[in-house]
């Protein structure tokens, strides 16, 4: 469904910087959007934090206008097109949703309080997913009448820019409204990827082994807050926004990565270091990526030479936008001194 297709608006339960993000998001793609807090407040109180979520998102439109992304008028209708409104407006305006986003807090207490309040208000037809980060799917549907509309949605911040979305059905979740949620969300730009209902998802969880690393490195003193986190932004991060993990294991080869782990697992942290079994297991078999054909992909009629050079212009037109090319001597370049 398209936005000029819906009649129904979208419905956010939370405020905060998650709600707002999703909010913006599906107003800038044309939809009418109902961003409610559900904490009880007094008049004063909602004001309050009604007039900075407004303004976060006033700030958000704002810069995709300088920025030159869109115009003033369509950020004057992103903006019409937002109201925030407080907890006793809640009941009436779920009715009206036929998909509604929970972004409260990270807490069960949270979560639950928020989809007694959903589940009590939307039609039985509506789509509802969670947006959280770390709370597997099965222990939230198990919080709302007619699970099976139910599925978990994980936006990254900044919700409003990043592509990605997780979508974690829970066991009872009906396949089609997967899909159909999964079809909204590709409709708004954003890319969805499917996954089993898993503490952590997949971004989250392999952030978390990231960020506790890099932070053990300061703490080790092998290197400054400052070094780290350069190593990060111009080489682990332009890598990998080319090549996806298990296809940079792929490109080039689980061997490398097998011998790594065995030699850091053996100097450092066994437990933390030591290679997954299907590592060795695609060695034993013979698909150690790209150079045998199979590994955690099947290249069986990839040009692998166009595929190579793909990846690589890609490479390159990532680090010439950020002026970070290597110094390639040619015409007009002088050798260095």
């Amino acid at each position: 469904m398209t936005a000029s297709e819906a009649s129904a608006p979208i419905g956010i339960v939370g405020a905060g910087r998650m709600g707002r993000g999703i909010a913006t998001a599906f107003a800038l793609a044309g939809y009418k959007v109902l961003l409610l807090d559900l904490r009880e407040r007094s008049p004063q109180d909602f004001a309050r934090i009604g007039a900075e979520a407004r303004q976060d998102i006033e700030r958000d439109v704002a810069f995709l206008t300088e920025a030159g992304l869109i115009d003033a008028a369509t950020a004057d209708s992103v903006l019409a097109d937002v109201t925030v409104a407080p907890a006793e407006q809640a009941p009436a305006l779920l009715a009206r949703c036929d998909l509604v986003f929970e972004a409260v807090p990270e807490t069960l207490e949270a979560k639950q309080g928020a989809f007694a309040i959903i589940g009590a208000h939307v039609s039985q037809n509506a789509l509802v997913a969670s947006t959280t980060s770390t709370i597997d799917a099965e222990t939230l549907a198990a919080m709302l009448p007619h699970p099976r509309r139910f599925m978990n949605a994980h936006w990254l911040n900044p919700a409003h820019l990043v592509p990605l979305v997780e979508v974690s059905p829970a066991m009872a979740s009906d396949p089609a409204r997967v899909e159909a949620l999964c079809a909204m969300l590709r409709g708004i730009g954003k890319v969805p990827v499917v996954c089993r209902s898993s503490p952590g998802y997949i971004v989250p969880r392999i952030q978390a082994l990231a960020m506790n690393e890099a932070a053990r490195l300061v703490e080790e003193g092998v290197a400054s807050a400052q070094d780290v986190d350069t190593a990060i932004r111009v080489g682990f991060g332009f890598r990998f926004a080319v090549l996806g993990l298990l296809e940079f294991i792929d490109w080039g080869g689980g061997d490398i990565l097998f011998h790594a782990s065995n030699y850091l697992s053996g100097t450092l942290d066994p437990q933390r270091f030591a290679a997954p079994a299907v590592v060795a297991d695609n060695m034993a078999q013979g698909r150690k990526g790209m150079r045998d054909g199979k590994g955690f992909y099947d290249y069986a009629g990839v040009d692998l030479a166009a595929y190579r050079a793909g990846r690589i212009a890609e490479f390159v037109a990532m680090l010439e936008h950020r002026g970070m090319m290597p110094a390639i001597r040619g015409p007009g370049r002088p050798k260095p001194a």
